[in-house]
């Protein structure tokens, strides 16, 4: 998910080149209080302009209330599938943003639940509400730890030991909840280094994370090539299920398999690392056709 400030025409001009999954349209940190309207009046046409390129488009908005619900009045239309959701305290902020959007996308003639949210955990009072905010709503599609707020909201520095933690806590609720884990351990704003943002996506996909958001097009194919299943994953999945498929037409439970026991669990991975490939191939495919 890559941050394009929705005020920056050079960045928009060319944003659906960069092969982002998504495009998040930033009202939050990237657009000063001065220029917070003009941005509102922005998103529904850069919205429309992405969307017609074969791009999902998602919007960050702001946190105090009256300007996240500007925020939302601006941003709820059938070319932004999702909202992210700075700073949020507990579960009943969730369901209060979702009955906004209920009603607005009655009123515009839009399918109910079209808009999805990622939920954002940046102070130490959702970090005490993970299991609730991941589960609040339908909406909820995926959770991500931010980690410059946070570490303000603690008090600490935004490092790899003071990080570490609460983001396996993010993935525990995340996929307790049934939705996406997002993000990694690190800062997103640590980006000139590759080989160590290389190792950090690394280790996130390790820990059970599915992508993150990224604020510089050179983060992008780091992201689309470490959280994908490798080509050798791939193989090795496939090779796995075949010796565990037969094992068990010869009513064997377990299997040597490259010098390794495959049994259900790792069947069980096996079979998810196929599914996400082809879920990743299906979606290249749709946003071809689009654009």
């Amino acid at each position: 998910m890559l941050f394009v400030p929705v005020l920056n025409e050079r960045f928009l001009a060319r944003a659906a080149e960069r092969d982002a999954d998504c495009i998040q349209l930033d009202l939050e940190d990237a657009i000063p209080p001065g220029q917070k309207e003009e941005a509102r009046r922005a998103v529904a046409s850069a919205a429309a302009r992405l969307a017609g390129q074969g791009v999902d488009v998602v919007v960050r908005i702001n946190r105090p209330w009256r300007q996240a619900t500007a925020d939302i009045e601006a941003s709820i239309c059938p070319h932004v599938c999702c909202l992210t959701l700075p700073k949020v305290p507990d579960a009943s902020h969730v369901r209060a943003i979702a009955e906004i959007i209920d009603e607005l996308e009655r009123e515009r003639g839009m399918a109910s639940g079209h808009t999805r949210l990622v939920v954002m955990i940046e102070t130490a009072e959702g970090l005490l509400n993970m299991p609730a905010i991941a589960a609040a709503h339908p909406r909820v599609t995926g959770m991500i730890v931010g980690a410059e707020d946070l570490a303000v909201s603690l008090g600490a520095s935004p490092t790899y030991d003071t990080l570490y933690i609460h983001n396996a806590q993010a993935v525990v609720a995340a996929r307790n909840a049934g939705i996406q884990p997002i993000g990694f351990v690190g800062t997103v704003a640590d980006y000139a280094d590759e080989a160590k943002f290389r190792r950090t996506i690394q280790q996130a996909r390790e820990m059970g994370f599915t992508g993150g958001f990224c604020i510089h097009p050179s983060q992008v194919p780091i992201l689309n090539e470490v959280f994908a299943p490798s080509p050798s994953e791939i193989d090795w999945a496939r090779g796995a299920l075949d010796v565990f498929e037969q094992a068990l037409a010869e009513g064997r439970g377990a299997v040597t398999f490259r010098g390794a026991m495959v049994d259900l669990p790792v069947a069980d991975r096996a079979r998810a690392i196929l599914a996400r490939a082809a879920s990743l191939a299906d979606m290249r495919v749709q946003r071809a056709r689009v654009a």
